[in-house]
């Protein structure tokens, strides 16, 4: 067994490999509610949003905006989103709260965290 592999074992996991779980987690909390288990449908994108980024997506949570981010993210166009289409959208929000926060500290574009 590699060093890896025992980490996850022991639980003994860095603060970045809990988020990443913590994402993998809250995505299978909804994806197993409609239709395919490893998917989200549209109404589990909305309760996800509704319950897990009501503070970063405020914007997004009507159902027009729902369907047109919805249809950006499933690029295969098979009316359900994987976890990589999913990822997409974690990707966007980390990214621009990332951005919030440097103009919260006058724009600087320096890394003082």
């Amino acid at each position: 067994m590699n060093q890896s592999t025992q980490q996850t074992i022991k639980g003994d996991h860095s603060e970045l490999e809990k988020a990443i779980e913590t994402i993998i987690n809250i995505f299978h909390q909804y994806s197993v509610r409609v239709g395919h288990f490893d998917t989200l449908t549209k109404s589990e994108l909305k309760q996800l949003i509704d319950k897990q980024l009501v503070n970063f997506l405020k914007r997004q949570r009507d159902q027009a905006s729902i369907d047109s981010l919805f249809k950006d993210l499933d690029k295969n166009r098979d009316q359900q989103l994987s976890f990589g289409e999913f990822m997409v959208l974690i990707t966007r929000v980390t990214i621009a709260t990332h951005e919030h926060i440097h103009q919260g500290e006058g724009g600087q574009q320096q890394h003082q965290h």
